[in-house]
């Protein structure tokens, strides 16, 4: 399938098209050219002059872990009995038949990173996936990340508990702990895989073996962190144990930009469209994203579904560009710069070759509330036109 006559906006490295072409083959970009392609088919589509973009990414979501409009029953996102479980993963929680999926599909998202709550310092296994399918197993991505929590949740959901934590000190030891153990647990792993004959296997630690990826560098710590304080300790936490990191909401990253530049981070600022809820949201701006992105910091826009509803990510950008991030900074944010920070950038994100074909079609601006694309492929489906039933 060939899709032309359109201006690409591919969100790799600003590389703009202004009338090109692009071919789809096996859920696969294949070709990315200008101009026109030397021959029309039957099932190939005039853009007429539209505006080619990737699909949304929404790099922080709850999204089929609290289901829309269910209360206790459909909500799933925390696990409050244990304030350390790395080894929850939030798909056995996803539920693909929750409306809202289909809402995302509708505003052009197609990919979304949903992890565990933030009641406990540790809460799980983050896992990245596309907003098309009924079996969660089909829709994955791939794991991306283990969810960590500062800050207020923790300390407010243990202190109704009276159990640890209840200060910021012991959240972070918490955490700490932790990962010292499965930092013991990985060094006896390798001890054993290099001299099996003098070393004895580790007894089996299913907490520590689900952070054996994080340690080894395979996916990111996203640590949940609103005040400057909390996102400095995560990023002290990080380097005591050598983590590649996300900071997901940066609240208060405005008033440190200057600093967290210099550090190699992503933050993936939001929910933007909400109150200021809680004591540590009281910094809340709209001028929070731009400003980071100002500093060169890789800087995404979220959600947080349900706090805002997925489908209002595009507005949640628009409402960072009134606030003074720049047009293509915001684009960035909930495009390419969403997918790095997930670290699924090899896959979605992009109108490039070899990528998934996730790409969405407009005939106005895609950031504009009364828009909504008029073609949305997820790996190459039209989602817009299919049935659900019709796939998997």
């Amino acid at each position: 399938m060939k899709i032309y006559n359109v201006c690409i906006k591919t969100m790799d490295n600003g590389k703009i098209i202004p009338k090109g072409w692009v071919e789809i083959e096996d859920k696969k970009i294949t070709a990315v050219r200008e101009g026109s392609p030397g021959a029309v088919e039957m099932g190939d589509i005039d853009g007429k002059g539209g505006q080619l973009i990737p699909g949304f990414i929404d790099a922080h979501t709850h999204l089929g872990i609290i289901e829309n409009g269910i209360d206790f029953e459909g909500d799933d996102c925390n696990e409050a009995t244990d304030p350390f479980t790395p080894q929850l993963r939030a798909s056995d929680a996803v539920n693909p038949m929750d409306r809202c999926f289909e809402e995302a599909r509708k505003r052009g998202i197609t990919s979304a990173v949903i992890a565990p709550g933030s009641a406990n310092p540790c809460g799980g296994e983050i896992t990245a996936v596309k907003t098309w399918g009924r079996r969660i197993d089909d829709m994955i991505i791939g794991t991306v990340g283990i969810k960590f929590a500062l800050g207020e949740n923790p300390k407010r959901v243990y202190n109704d508990r009276d159990e640890t934590p209840v200060t910021r000190m012991a959240t972070a030891a918490v955490i700490r702990e932790g990962l010292f153990k499965a930092q013991k647990y990985l060094k006896d792993m390798n001890a054993y895989e290099a001299d099996r004959e003098n070393f004895d296997m580790p007894e089996f630690d299913m907490k520590c073996h689900s952070l054996l990826p994080l340690l080894r560098g395979e996916i990111s710590a996203h640590f949940h962190c609103h005040r400057a304080d909390d996102m400095f300790t995560a990023l002290r936490i990080a380097k005591e144990f050598s983590l590649k990191t996300v900071l997901v909401h940066g609240t208060e990253g405005h008033l440190i930009a200057d600093i967290l530049k210099n550090e190699d981070v992503s933050v993936i600022a939001g929910p933007v469209l909400c109150d200021r809820c809680k004591p540590e949201m009281s910094r809340l701006e709209l001028k929070n994203p731009g400003i980071m992105s100002e500093e060169g910091i890789r800087t995404c826009i979220c959600t947080d579904h349900p706090e805002t509803p997925v489908q209002y990510l595009p507005l949640s950008a628009l409402a960072a560009i009134k606030g003074g991030m720049k047009y293509d900074s915001a684009l960035e944010a909930i495009t390419c710069n969403a997918a790095d920070a997930a670290g699924i950038g090899d896959k979605t994100g992009r109108i490039k070759e070899g990528l998934d074909a996730d790409i969405q079609l407009y005939h106005g601006d895609p950031l504009d509330f009364m828009e909504e694309p008029v073609l949305v492929l997820i790996n190459g489906i039209n989602v817009l036109e299919k049935n659900q039933n019709e796939i998997f």
